[in-house]
């Protein structure tokens, strides 16, 4: 009796009874389900936020006690960006920095985190109503990627040892275009073992950008030498190589490297219609 009881239920709430009788459709049942997931979802994110808010005041409570507590004061940053407060979640993390007394650089990169988080609330926020809406996400886009690189370069100022933040520094660098500085950073970060291969490949790209074709081709057979597995990273090194050798006019040895990719992945990047074109004009 239990299991027709759900049973009915479900049928009912469901709209299938109705869609039975030649009431409603499908598309309505559809429907149905998407609101009712969607109010299960804010109502899932209030009481997230609920818990959140609580947590916020215990842990103030017990920071009164405990002022030099940095575990406190670091749960603290994560509770206010889970409510969307990131002025309060930045406090708090250069609340850290100020008592721990050194660039912590994963604190760094958490206040870096925080700021990208808000400026990507502010975009997601946007009315989609507004009529410049679109002016206004290219503006907010160009204002975060400013940002980014400008933090990139006071974290590289704070921790100039720090290759990983080398390699941030010089992608940005790169996105945006200033490849003399791009190179120089990339250089460096070629000497971090855990970024060698990523560093070696940007940076061909730089190279190729200023017309130093040359250069690069030898930088990514260099990193090719290294790489011990055929994955998308060495896929990319051996896209990027071919791209350089036909800029070269070194056709035969592009196409090489575009049919060892078409041999193992035909559907990346363009390679399918680089090598469609090679063999259709023979």
């Amino acid at each position: 009796m239990l299991f027709r009881s759900l049973a009915n239920r479900t049928l009912h709430e469901g709209g299938y009874v109705q869609l039975e009788g030649g009431e409603g459709s499908f598309r309505d049942i559809l429907k149905d389900k998407d609101e009712a997931r969607v109010l299960e979802q804010q109502h899932r994110l209030v009481k997230d936020e609920d818990v959140a808010r609580n947590l916020i005041a215990e842990h103030e409570a017990s920071l009164a006690k405990d002022p030099d507590n940095l575990r406190l004061i670091r749960d603290l940053a994560d509770l206010h960006q889970k409510i969307k407060d990131f002025a309060g979640a930045t406090r708090y993390l250069e609340t850290y920095l100020a008592k721990a007394g050194v660039a912590d650089p994963m604190i760094l990169e958490a206040l870096r985190d925080t700021r990208l988080a808000e400026y990507d609330h502010q975009i997601h926020s946007l009315d989609s109503a507004i009529p410049d809406r679109e002016s206004q996400v290219t503006a907010l886009k160009t204002q975060r990627q400013q940002w980014l690189l400008e933090d990139a370069k006071r974290r590289a100022e704070l921790n100039p040892t720090d290759l990983s933040i080398r390699y941030e520094l010089g992608d940005l660098y790169l996105q945006a275009g200033r490849l003399g500085e791009a190179i120089a950073e990339l250089q460096k970060a070629q000497n971090n073992p855990n970024r060698r291969i990523a560093a070696m490949n940007l940076l061909a790209q730089a190279f190729a950008r200023r017309g130093m074709n040359d250069l690069a081709a030898r930088k990514l057979q260099e990193a090719l030498k290294e790489k011990l597995i055929f994955d998308d990273e060495a896929k990319e090194l051996r896209y990027q190589l071919g791209v350089v050798l036909e800029k070269m006019g070194r056709h035969a040895e592009a196409i090489e490297e575009f049919k060892a990719i078409y041999e193992q992945d035909v559907s990346y990047r363009d390679v399918m219609a680089r090598v469609d074109a090679h063999y259709a004009a023979q």
